[in-house]
């Protein structure tokens, strides 16, 4: 059997890539069991710093393979394993970075969301660049399960607008609306990707993943408790080993050990 995402090592970078243009990298069982494989075996790798996701073809990715969930049931559309997929790249403990040439529908605006920072090409000579819908509404279906990673990005008007109309927008309009972090032009996608993964290797390790994590935090009602407890996080990581050697590093004027080894 074909694999349908690769994965590939090189330098802290561990790039994931949708293979299936045939299909437009549909989310269809196969490339959802492989995208999970990967990112366990990526998150669990020491020498992982960063993930970029990314795509062969034209299409980053087209949402759920529709000719596997004809027919489906609520209770037998085999997808139960999706909601696992944007859980983990929205709680990975490493910066993940999406990577898009090429349009992304329903599940695959799902992934983005997902992602930390998204960085997309605007349409060019040789390219159409990435847009996005949520399309689901137009075929009778609703875009439940990737709000849940998608309604914190978007502006709420435009979310309203988006979801209900399923209207496609280019990736100026994403990145106005919260989406993406980057609308760039074909020929700078590469090099926007590489600043980012090289800004987020700079980043102590167990500091970004804590970072991530407060990121993520759900503030408490009392402003004194909520203050309370990100002063025991502050002061837990200014004692750490991490910490420690980052001031370190200052004061000597030189990378800290974990960006000199990156």
């Amino acid at each position: 059997m074909t694999e349908l995402v690769h994965l590939d090592v090189a330098a802290g970078r561990a790039t994931v890539t949708l293979d299936s243009p045939s299909n437009r990298n549909a989310l269809s069982a196969q490339l959802r069991r492989e995208l999970r494989g990967h990112l366990d075996t990526a998150l669990a790798d020491d020498a992982v710093r960063v993930i970029v996701l990314t795509h062969t073809g034209t299409v980053f990715c087209s949402g759920m393979d529709l000719r596997e969930s004809r027919g489906a049931g609520a209770g037998d559309q085999g997808v139960q394993e999706f909601p696992d997929i944007l859980r983990t790249l929205w709680t990975s403990s490493k910066p993940v970075v999406a990577r898009l040439a090429g349009p992304a529908r329903a599940g695959g605006v799902g992934l983005v969301a997902a992602c930390d920072i998204a960085v997309a090409s605007r349409a060019g000579a040789d390219s159409k660049g990435a847009t996005f819908a949520f399309s689901e509404v137009r075929i009778g279906v609703v875009p439940a399960v990737i709000s849940v990673p998608v309604l914190p990005r978007l502006l709420p008007r435009a979310a309203h607008e988006l979801m209900l109309t399923g209207e496609v927008f280019d990736a100026d309009r994403a990145a106005a609306v919260g989406l993406l972090n980057a609308a760039v032009e074909p020929d700078a996608l590469d090099t926007a990707v590489d600043r980012y993964v090289d800004m987020l290797a700079l980043g102590a390790p167990l500091a970004l993943a804590a970072t991530k994590e407060m990121l993520r935090r759900t503030p408490a009602e009392d402003m004194a408790a909520d203050f309370d407890a990100m002063l025991a996080l502050s002061a837990r990581f200014f004692a750490s080993e991490e910490g420690q050697e980052g001031m370190a590093a200052f004061a000597e004027k030189r990378p800290p050990r974990w960006a000199a080894s990156s």
